[in-house]
């Protein structure tokens, strides 16, 4: 079973892969979710738990499905990982 913690991390590092694949900067992600910059790095950083409105916006925002942000991240592709 994943904890809390890791299923904020895993929103988090997904999240953050996303965003960059899209071009967005943190600026620009909270200006069109109309929430705060620093909410979105908390969120990045998986200091606060995301509530369901928000990653209604941050999916459609980035145009994409709300289940890739609880997606698997592959081992090989996790920081710190020895392959």
């Amino acid at each position: 079973m994943v904890g809390v913690m890791d299923v904020r991390q895993l929103f988090a590092a997904n999240l953050r892969r996303i965003r960059h694949d899209r071009g967005f900067s943190q600026e620009r992600l909270a200006y069109e979710c109309e929430i705060d910059r620093a909410h979105v790095s908390k969120i990045e950083r998986g200091l606060v738990f995301v509530g369901l409105e928000i990653i209604d916006k941050m999916a459609r925002v980035l145009d994409t499905p709300h289940a890739d942000f609880l997606k698997p991240i592959p081992k090989r592709a996790r920081k710190g990982s020895s392959a």
